[in-house]
């Protein structure tokens, strides 16, 4: 007989339930409304490590933001995308909206002309633009800083005449390439320096935040920073028994104790877990039995999945860094710590540091210090045979 189960594990999935975020979402939706009044607001950045439910944040402010009437759209940045096309073709669904009204012909008409000028010869590979001789009399501009500036800038003041207000919502901003995210960051300051009602809402992992200091300097005053992390005790409580309540189901405070404690209140790991309580348990009354029951089989869940799928995009010298991390016993480690683990000089593990922080594996938390990007990583490492055979030869 088939059980519908209340729990959805899943990258970017929303929950039936979704459980302490209420401070942001009311917060956005403030915002909105003051967006909606023409009245520039800075635009936000979510950062936070794997599985602690940024996408599913942002998936829900896009909802609210187009309940709003806000033109709303959502990228998802991707090493084999270029971010540029996407923009522009966000850009052209918004003019396509407005069009129709009057007011707006003439300015559709300057924002189409940007964003050809964006996109006619750009190469996403090189970051850069080959006019001819033809498109160089139209397009004067070979600049993507001063090009991307353009497009903002028009359809801003499309968005301010036709009173539609614009939000781009993007995931995974740290796979931006550098040109990309520099010029983004200038077209939105100069936008909002115009008044324009255009707000962009991120996301990514924690090592954004230098990503955007180093490019611009300004972009502290132009973004919102806000931290997703994991969920305190209630807010975890909440994600975990709500979703069962309409199927008239119950947990008890010790199991719910001790899926908190093995989760440690990590949004994907509660939802992860509790799927896999709630498929096996058939009683009305969820007791720790149950938990415990399930214990060896979300471990096993995670290692080959949410685990493995990081670990196997790794090389040699890339799992010898990281088993090395682990081997320090206390996280975040230091980059001399590794480095001893290793038996090798600062320096000439840099490259295996940048490697592993452009995959997405580790970020740096301090000056020197790394960490995981995914929560319990290292966990899964000391559970591997790879791992243990390691240490025995150091």
């Amino acid at each position: 007989m088939f059980k519908p189960n209340p729990y959805r594990p899943g990258a970017g999935l929303m929950p039936t339930f979704l459980a302490g975020r209420d401070e942001d979402i009311q917060s956005m939706e403030q915002m909105f409304d003051a967006l909606i009044m023409n009245i520039p607001m800075q635009s936000v950045i979510y950062s936070g490590l794997r599985g602690v439910g940024k996408t599913v944040l942002i998936n829900r402010l896009q909802k609210i933001a187009e309940g709003k009437g806000i033109f709303c759209k959502h990228i998802e940045v991707e090493t084999r995308n270029d971010f540029i096309s996407q923009i522009a073709t966000c850009s052209q669904m918004f003019l396509r909206e407005v069009s129709a009204k009057e007011k707006v012909k003439q300015l559709v008409r300057k924002s189409l002309d940007a964003i050809k000028s964006l996109v006619v010869s750009f190469d996403p590979n090189g970051s850069t633009f080959s006019l001819s001789i033809q498109d160089r009399e139209l397009y004067q501009s070979n600049n993507l800083t001063q090009s991307l500036t353009d497009v903002f800038t028009s359809i801003g003041e499309t968005a301010y005449e036709s009173e539609t207000p614009i939000c781009f919502f993007i995931d995974e901003i740290q796979y931006m390439k550098v040109e990309e995210l520099g010029s983004l960051i200038a077209a939105l300051h100069r936008t909002n320096q115009l008044g324009y009602p255009v707000m962009v809402i991120g996301a990514g992992l924690p090592k954004i935040y230098k990503m955007l200091s180093d490019e611009k300097t300004y972009s502290e005053r132009l973004f919102i920073y806000k931290e997703v992390g994991s969920l305190t005790y209630e807010q975890s409580e909440k994600a975990i028994t709500e979703p069962v309540k309409k199927l008239h189901v119950l947990y008890t405070k010790a199991a719910v104790d001790q899926i908190i404690n093995i989760t440690k209140g990590y949004p994907f790991f509660i939802q992860q877990f509790c799927k896999l309580v709630y498929q096996n348990t058939d009683d009305k009354v969820i007791e720790l039995e149950h938990v415990e029951k399930v214990l060896p089989d979300f471990f096993k869940t995670l290692d080959e999945g949410f685990f493995k799928v990081r670990y196997e995009r790794c090389s040699d010298s890339d799992k010898k860094f990281i088993f090395a991390m682990v081997k320090c016993n206390e996280l975040p480690c230091t980059i001399s710590n590794i480095s001893k683990q290793l038996g090798k000089k600062g320096k000439s593990i840099s490259p295996t540091r940048a490697q592993l922080i452009n995959k997405g594996i580790i970020y740096p938390v301090r000056h020197k210090e790394l960490d995981f990007t995914v929560p319990e990583f290292s966990g899964f490492i000391q559970r591997l045979d790879e791992y243990k055979e390691w240490c025995k030869k150091q």
